[in-house]
């Protein structure tokens, strides 16, 4: 078990004094308790915790929404508990993009996997996105070296290797990356047409 940092928010506080016991014995560090929505997300927001643990009912702003937002702004993720089953209650779970779902009582055998679970896919979901991202800039910047080489080809006469070489020798005599040399090359025939 991690010292992960999380925030308890349900409107009963023997039920948060009961999970926060639970939690502390297991390792985690409760960071945060509140009692409404509201609340939740401005904790959330200011502590960055590493699991948020919501009931689905609350007064004020749901849990579900308030998972939303935690989901959209990619804060944390999130554990909703319910007082039952209800009509509905998965699908509106789903399209908050929750980690878990438990229904109350949730003892320490069904929440202990479920925060494990949580916070091991969050970050491998994180992860993934970076690398995406990454990919993307990479590929954005091959798309603009390629197009400033057809460019340094065509004004200049010169083979495709030396228009690469010209433009990695000016991207190290620079200390610039690549793909600056290659937005110049463009912006600079821009200016010419």
């Amino acid at each position: 078990m991690s010292e992960s940092r999380i925030i308890l928010v349900d409107n009963d506080a023997t039920w948060r004094k009961n999970i926060k016991a639970i939690l502390t014995r297991s390792g985690y560090w409760v960071i945060g308790e509140a009692g409404d929505g509201l609340s939740a997300l401005k904790l959330v927001r200011s502590r960055q915790p590493d699991l948020l643990i919501i009931d689905a009912e609350l007064p004020g702003m749901c849990g579900l929404e308030v998972a939303r937002i935690v989901h959209e702004d990619k804060l944390a993720p999130v554990i909703v508990l319910a007082g039952a089953q209800s009509p509905g209650l998965l699908e509106k779970a789903k399209d908050a993009r929750v980690a878990a779902l438990l229904i109350k009582p949730v003892d320490e055998v069904s929440l202990l996997p479920a925060i494990e679970l949580s916070l091991v896919n969050y970050q491998e979901i994180i992860g993934l996105e970076k690398q995406i991202k990454e990919l993307r800039e990479a590929l954005e910047a091959r798309k603009l070296i390629e197009r400033a080489k057809g460019i340094l080809m065509e004004t200049l006469g010169i083979s495709e290797a030396e228009a690469f070489r010209r433009i990695q020798k000016q991207s190290m005599n620079k200390r610039i990356s690549m793909r600056q040399v290659a937005e110049a090359i463009i912006l600079a025939q821009s200016l010419k047409t």
